[in-house]
This record gives structure tokens, C-alpha cells and sequence, in this order.
């Protein structure tokens, strides 16, 4: 007899022998006992969990002849069942529905179901694939489907429920099969290798329902070859299956490489890290394989930082669990996070990119010049403390501009800093005063969302009429933030009036400004609309009014005239400005004098000279017509 492989030799034939789909069988076994048999149903769910299977055993629970109904648990030895099992029941008809989709073989199938069943209660139709099936095949099968005779019914499974059209769904019970879980597969492969005089190690089986994913018949496969593979000789002899057996079989990087890995990216060794993928490479290792194993790895040490080596989320071995473990403590949370973006990235991008080591390469570098990262709120505080410089910072991948930062209000003492003491002095230059609290400028800013407006100025009038001493006094926490918040809403600028703007610049020389940048930049439309605009300035903010709705505004003022416009404004202004476009505004019929290059032919002079021309005046007066875009022509030659 030929051999018959493991996924079919332990494949259960009852319903107490499934594993991982206790609400399925429960559900099945309660329906028969209360003779509440549905006409159809529906098994979905991901590859090789036991769709098929369970259908199987209903239909020999169906028809099972150890009683006079249907029994809640076939019994396996009658004719019905033996022949169930070994397909070959005339009653029970399996149809692979991937090769018959076509509306021909289900009119055929609806034809036979008319007849009763030769010998059983049921005449039942499993469908394999069922996803398959054509929308035309699937409309011939409504009608049947949803009154058959009474002694028909219809199982269906597939992997892809959402295939099947929504009126199939609705006339059939659905039932969504789970993946299994790791332990019950290890479980199942610990029992099948004792039946099979197996002496398996715990991490080879471990490996073995890792490389399952989740399907049952996937790691008994797997392991069907791996035992092919460690030997089995002679009656009675026992084999020995490994990790290093399996791993090897399977082309599975060890986890000690990926730790090496890791270990690299903690040392911020560029150079060790690039021999290690040179060694793996020259082995003969994928690199998409060991991008996966990467990603996998760095997922289990994610979750392990995050709810600890015991949490059941983590589906590997015990020894394999205290390695990530140790792993986690050598990053942090956002670390980790940031490390498995950019492996989940550099996976991705091997799956169609030619020179793939390049691409492993790129990414490994990617994670180790991240660790190299510094947290912005982590820069703002030490630079608020004045414990560390911020030359002396890691290198920082936001682009923190100095001449800002500077500009930030102090972090605190007792009383006010002066404007001139620097925000980033250093702890070693020859203050005796105590080191300052370092205060997160995120938390400093929830507190001052949360305050009213009244502790807020108690707070601030209270900071201010603290006299000056030689050296600072501390406070708890809390007050060292409530003082730099004070600080910060001291110090914010104060609303201009409506006809000047910050640092001396007027608010029709900042309005002619912005329009000439737009007219330089071609983009002439949103130029004439500012200029119908009513302008004012109010803080770090420029708010404009047009007579317009906002849909209008948005389509025609792009995000690159906005950007222009924020640019120059911050420029004119010497400080960072916002642009605020609404509508609603009355239009300013005034024209706006715009700011000439010097040259004589910018779009300033071009507009004078079209507005001084004697057919545009006429124009003018005749109809009342004004001057919107002028095109110089010259230019654009």
C-alpha cells in the first residue's frame, strides 16, 4: 500500500478530533441535536484549518446509521460513514468548484438534486473552492438553494467569502473558521510525533508550527518532510528531529543571526552589520527570506517590550521568548516601532526591486542610523534645563532649527530669565545654581490647554512679581511647569493693529509685497484675488478675507502660492507667519500698488502700462471693465 502522507493519516473523523474551532463544532453539534439542520452553509476562513473536514464529518453526522437520526457525533464504523470517509459515497458529492464554475455543471447539479438520495437521509454537495464559481453559475443556484427538497444540502467552503455574492451568503449559515492557535498546533505535533516513534525537541516543533502560520495542514507538511529528512531506519528505531534540522530544511535564519542583527544596530555598527548580511549572502540566504524572519523577530520583541515575555500574544517557544525578551531591553518602545517600519518597508520594496541585497543592505543601514535619533521633546527639554547643549545632542532626524530654538522662553527659576542669558548654557560653566527640572514641552503645553483663564494669568502675574535672586529656588514638578507656561504665554507677541505688522513693516507694504511675489511666480490669479482681499494681522498670523466662498478659494489659490506667500511673509516679518485665507470679505475696488523690480519691465510696470493705454481706458468706460491679470508678452518670448 502506498504511503499515505501525514495531513491525510491524522486528519479528524470526529467532531471532538478538530482542533482551534471549538465554536464551529459546538455550534454543528447543538443543530443536529435540536433537528435544526440548515439547507446550506458556508465555511470560510484561511488555508488548511479543517473547512473541508468539518464538512465531512456533518455529512457523516448526517447520515451516520448508528441511529435512527442524526447522531451529534458519528460513530465512524457504519457503511455511510467508512464510506464517507474513503469518498466514495454516492450520496455525499464532493466537487472541486475550481474547475467546475461554469453554469453547465450547476444546471446539472440542480437537475440531480430532484432525486432522493439512494440509501442515506441527506443527499449532501460539498463544494471545495467555492469562490470559484461563476456569477452566472451562482444565479442558476438561487432558486435551489434557497427552497431545496428536503432531504438536500449544500456546504460550501472557500478562503474568500467575500467572493461569494451577497444572495448566495444570505440563504446560507456562515460559519468563519480561526486561524490555530500556536500552542494547539505544537500540542498536535508533539501527539503526532509520539504515534510516529518521533523524539522531536521542543524548538524543531516550535519551528515547525511557526512555519504553519496558522494551518494545521501547513506544519503537518512540514513536518512530513523534515521527519523524511532527520532519518527513520528499521522497525521500531526512533528518530531524532532538531530545530537545526528543521531550520535547515525549511532555510529558517537562525534567531542568534537576527540577535547579532539587532545587537549591530544597538552598537550603531554600520560596518559589522554589512559583514554579517555579506556572511548570510554568501551562504546563500534570500534576502525577502531574511526580511520576513526580521520583521517577524522584531514584531515578537515589540510585544514582548509591551506586554512582557509572558503575554500569550507571543506565538513561539518558551527559549525563543526570553531571547526577544533580551532583546527589548535594549531599545524602546518607539525604537522598535520605528525599526519595524522600515524592515516592513524594505520587505515590501524586495518584493519587485531588482538588486535585492542593495535594497536589505539600505534598510539595515536605515535602522541603525535611527537609533541614532533623538526624540524632538527630549531635545527641547534638555535644552530648556540647559543640562546638555545642543551641539552635544545626537543627531536629531527633524530638522530643529537653532535660531529658534534660541528664541524659546527659558526654562525656569524663581523669576523671569533675562533675554540675554542663552537657553542651551552649559551645566559646567561656572553657575553654582542647582540644575533646573527637566520639563516635557508636551506636558507643559497639556497644562496649559487644560487650565482656565484665570489660573493662567494668576499663574503669570504671580511668576512676574517674583523678585531676582543670586541663586534660583526650586520648586516641585508641577510649579516649574506651571512657570514655564506662564512664561511662554508672557511672552507671546501681542496683536497688531490693523493697519501695521511686526518689526516695522506696514501692512500695504507687506499686502504690495505678497502680491508682487505671486505675479513673479506666475501665479497671477491668486495675485488679483489677494488684492480684492481685506488684510490684517493679528499676531504670527495674516488674516485675509475674499469675496469669495471657500471652495472657490481653495481651487484657486494653490498650496504653492500659500507657500510663497508664508515665505515671504515670515522674511518681511522676521519671525515664523501663518496665512489664514477665508471667505465672506467685501472686494477692496482700490488697486494695489505693486512692488517694481527695479527693472522697468516686471509685471508692476507692465500693468501701468496696460492700464495708460487709450483702448484699455475706453474699454473702461464703456462697458466698466477693470484690470484683472496683465500678460507681458515680451517675456515670454
Amino acid at each position: 500500500m502506498s504511503y499515505q502522507v501525514l495531513a491525510r493519516k491524522y486528519r479528524p473523523q470526529r467532531f471532538s478530533d478538530v482542533i482551534g474551532q471549538e465554536h464551529v463544532t459546538r455550534t454543528l453539534q447543538n443543530a443536529i441535536t435540536q433537528q435544526r439542520v440548515a439547507h446550506g452553509y458556508i465555511f470560510s476562513g484561511h488555508r488548511g484549518i479543517g473547512k473541508t473536514t468539518v464538512a465531512r464529518i456533518l455529512a457523516m453526522a448526517l447520515n451516520c446509521r448508528a441511529s435512527d437520526r442524526p447522531s451529534p457525533e458519528p460513530c465512524g464504523v457504519c457503511d455511510s460513514c467508512q464510506e464517507i470517509r474513503a469518498g466514495n459515497s454516492v450520496d455525499v458529492i464532493e466537487i472541486d468548484a475550481a474547475t467546475n464554475r461554469g453554469i453547465d455543471e450547476i444546471r446539472e447539479l440542480r437537475d440531480a438534486a430532484r432525486y432522493r438520495p439512494a440509501r442515506d437521509r441527506y443527499k449532501i454537495y460539498i463544494l471545495d473552492e467555492a469562490h470559484q464559481i461563476t456569477d452566472a453559475a451562482f444565479n442558476a443556484l438561487l432558486k435551489t438553494l434557497e427552497e431545496p427538497p428536503s432531504h438536500m444540502v449544500f456546504m460550501m467552503a472557500t478562503t474568500q467569502p467575500e467572493d461569494i455574492p451577497q444572495t448566495i451568503r444570505s440563504r446560507c449559515q456562515h460559519f468563519s473558521f480561526h486561524a490555530v492557535r500556536f500552542d494547539e498546533i505544537v500540542a498536535q505535533l508533539r501527539d503526532v510525533a509520539a504515534q510516529e516513534n518521533i523524539n522531536a525537541e521542543d524548538d524543531a516543533l516550535a519551528a515547525l508550527a511557526e512555519a504553519g502560520d496558522g494551518s494545521m495542514r501547513d506544519a503537518l507538511s512540514i513536518m512530513d518532510q523534515a521527519i523524511a529528512c532527520c532519518g527513520v531506519f528499521g522497525e521500531g528505531s526512533v528518530a531524532k528531529l532538531t530545530a537545526a534540522q528543521v531550520r535547515g530544511l525549511m532555510g529558517t535564519i537562525s534567531s542568534d543571526v537576527l540577535i547579532e542583527a539587532m545587537e549591530c544596530v544597538h552598537r550603531s555598527s554600520s560596518e559589522d552589520l554589512l559583514k554579517l548580511l555579506d556572511r548570510l549572502m554568501t551562504e546563500g540566504q534570500s534576502p525577502s527570506h531574511f526580511a520576513k524572519q526580521l520583521v517577524r523577530f522584531l514584531r515578537n520583541t515589540l510585544v514582548a517590550k509591551v506586554a512582557g515575555d509572558d503575554s500569550p500574544l507571543l506565538q513561539i517557544s518558551s527559549d525563543e521568548r526570553q531571547k526577544v525578551a533580551k532583546t527589548a531591553t535594549r531599545f524602546s518602545e518607539e525604537d522598535l516601532t520605528r525599526f519595524l517600519n522600515i524592515v516592513l518597508r524594505t520587505y515590501d520594496e524586495l518584493g519587485y526591486r531588482q538588486e535585492q541585497r542593495f535594497h536589505l543592505e539600505l534598510g539595515m543601514l536605515k535602522m541603525v542610523h535611527a537609533n541614532r535619533l533623538l526624540p524632538i521633546e527630549e531635545l527641547l527639554s534638555q535644552g530648556e534645563a540647559g543640562g546638555t547643549s545642543l551641539a552635544s545632542s545626537r543627531t536629531t532626524g527633524l530638522a530643529a532649527n537653532s535660531k529658534m530654538a534660541e528664541q524659546r522662553p527659558a526654562a525656569l527659576s524663581g523669576g523671569v530669565r533675562s533675554p540675554s542669558a542663552s537657553p542651551f548654557a552649559s551645566a559646567g560653566s561656572g553657575s553654582s545654581s542647582a540644575q533646573q527640572p527637566r520639563v516635557s514641552p508636551f506636558e507643559a503645553d497639556r497644562l496649559r490647554k487644560t487650565r482656565s483663564s484665570e489660573e493662567m494669568s494668576t499663574v503669570s502675574s504671580g511668576e512676574s512679581s517674583v523678585e531676582s535672586k543670586s541663586e534660583p529656588r526650586l520648586g516641585s514638578s508641577s510649579s516649574g511647569i506651571s512657570t514655564v507656561t506662564a512664561v511662554a504665554i508672557a511672552q507671546m507677541p501681542e496683536a497688531q493693529p490693523a493697519g501695521h505688522s511686526a518689526e516695522g513693516v506696514s501692512l500695504e507694504k507687506l499686502r504690495s509685497a505678497l502680491i508682487a511675489v505671486l505675479e513673479a511666480h506666475t501665479q497671477d490669479t491668486a495675485a488679483d484675488l489677494l488684492g480684492r482681499g481685506e488684510w490684517e494681522v493679528a499676531a504670527n498670523q495674516i488674516n485675509v478675507r475674499l469675496p469669495l466662498s471657500e471652495k472657490v478659494i481653495d481651487l484657486s489659490v494653490s498650496a504653492e502660492a500659500r507657500r510663497l506667500l508664508t515665505q515671504e511673509a515670515s522674511r518681511m516679518c522676521r519671525r515664523m507667519m501663518k496665512l489664514n485665507l477665508s471667505g465672506g470679505g467685501v472686494a477692496q475696488n482700490p488697486p494695489v500698488e505693486r512692488v517694481s523690480n527695479g527693472t522697468g519691465n516686471g509685471s508692476g510696470a507692465a500693468r501701468q502700462r496696460a492700464a495708460e493705454d487709450p483702448v484699455v481706458k475706453r474699454m473702461q468706460q464703456k462697458f466698466g471693465a477693470e484690470v484683472r491679470t496683465v500678460v507681458d508678452l515680451r517675456q515670454k518670448k
